[in-house]
């Protein structure tokens, strides 16, 4: 099933990026890279995401120095940006896959495509890692251990239930009863047109 693939690939980048833990490290992807594979898009789109996790932990600093804030501001702002691209290079992997498959007379669309499915199942990844640290933290008050075994419990079921509906979907895909269409991000505050602070900078 397509979603343990990436499931047991998010595991991966995940352990891989805690052993030495830090934002700025070397990334490394053991996926070859040719015609698009999907194992390489995978890891590179959650090892986006796992180190958008840490600049987010890190901004949220109250002693911050402001100049450092803004620095780091700016890698989440293209890193969000690279997280999108990610996002859309896994959607044309599919596209390409089932670019052949007819949709049936009444075949409908989805509120998300697949690959946005991916993210999400991607972030969960973090949280169920991140949530499990806090259950067995050992300097943490038990009712703090508690309260989060509670909370991985239910993200643990929450990743169950999205990766059947990724799979459904593309099994629906491949089968024409869903048909994808996918709209490229028209983010307009990166563009120099379309975000007028930048335009009146140019």
């Amino acid at each position: 099933m397509f979603s343990e693939k990436a499931n047991t690939i998010f595991k991966e980048v995940i352990e891989k990026y805690h052993i030495i833990d830090e934002v700025d490290q070397d990334f490394n992807n053991p996926y070859d890279s040719q015609s698009q594979n999907l194992e390489h898009l995978l890891y590179r789109k959650c090892w986006i995401d796992t180190v958008q996790w840490h600049y987010e932990d890190i901004i949220r600093d109250p002693n911050i120095d402001p100049i450092s804030a803004l620095t780091l501001k700016r890698q989440i702002d293209a890193s969000n940006q690279d997280r999108t691209d990610m996002v859309e290079y896994i959607d044309s992997y599919f596209l390409k896959k089932y670019k052949n498959t007819v949709p049936q007379a009444n075949a409908t669309i989805n509120t998300e495509s697949p690959a946005w499915g991916v993210d999400r199942l991607s972030i969960l990844a973090l949280k169920v890692f991140h949530m499990n640290e806090e259950a067995i933290r050992e300097n943490a008050s038990e009712e703090h251990r508690n309260a989060c075994q509670t909370k991985l419990t239910i993200l643990l079921e929450q990743r169950t239930d999205l990766s059947t509906a990724i799979d459904q979907l593309i099994k629906d895909i491949q089968a024409g009863v869903k048909y994808m269409k996918v709209y490229k991000q028209m983010k307009m505050y990166n563009d120099d047109e379309l975000n007028p602070v930048l335009r009146e900078g140019k």
